[in-house]
């Protein structure tokens, strides 16, 4: 995806060429944002795990369908420009990462549970890397909404690297700062493109339970 690294392999700009290949329409409101009206008691995450693609896809497989997320947007966050473009953020000139927001119903699944979602989702021992996609764009990032998320953030993380991958993570986590949306033909990228690129790297890795 990274057009100015040649080092990122054939892999890589194959999905960055079908970025601009399609013509599938892609509807700015997501399936459950459309079908529900959002409650005033919703809470906003705000992750990054690599190829925002694969992340939006898996969190909704998960967590879609009346499991508690109510809208998800890819774009990217942790930068330092505004209004990046694509192909600015692939650059890794902006400071930004890939990321997903989602807006969920805490009364049907927790912010511990999409941080364990998050981190069986993707490999958090790799900086900067998720599969073939390399670069600071692809880091592994908590952008914390408030104090509280904060906490559980750091407590989650800590765990995680105890129990699950037994080292030190590469994870930020860090306040959210000023989100920017992706382009709309990113938006539910995978469920338009079914044969659209997909990083090795995001797949449900099992786990025991967190004690």
């Amino acid at each position: 995806m990274a057009f100015a690294a040649p080092a990122l392999g054939s892999t890589l700009f194959s999905r960055f060429s079908r970025t601009f290949s399609t013509s599938s329409p892609i509807l700015s409101l997501t399936p459950e944002s459309t079908s529900r009206n959002m409650a005033s008691g919703t809470q906003t995450a705000t992750l990054a795990a690599g190829c925002f693609w694969g992340v939006e896809h898996l969190f909704r497989k998960e967590f879609g369908q009346g499991k508690g997320l109510l809208e998800a947007k890819v774009g990217y966050c942790g930068g330092n420009t505004s209004h990046p473009s694509y192909r600015a953020v692939c650059s890794g000139d902006t400071g930004h990462a890939e990321a997903l927001k989602v807006t969920f119903d805490p009364s049907l699944v927790s912010y511990r549970s999409l941080l364990e979602l998050f981190y069986r989702m993707h490999d958090p021992t790799t900086k900067n890397r998720q599969g073939p996609d390399i670069g600071t764009q692809y880091r592994s990032a908590i952008f914390t909404h408030g104090d509280e998320q904060h906490k559980i953030a750091e407590e989650i993380t800590d765990k995680v690297a105890k129990e699950w991958y037994k080292q030190t993570l590469s994870t930020e986590i860090i306040p959210a700062g000023q989100w920017w949306d992706a382009e709309d033909y990113h938006q539910l990228y995978l469920q338009n493109n079914p044969s659209g690129y997909e990083c090795p790297a995001h797949f449900i890795r099992s786990f025991p339970p967190l004690s």
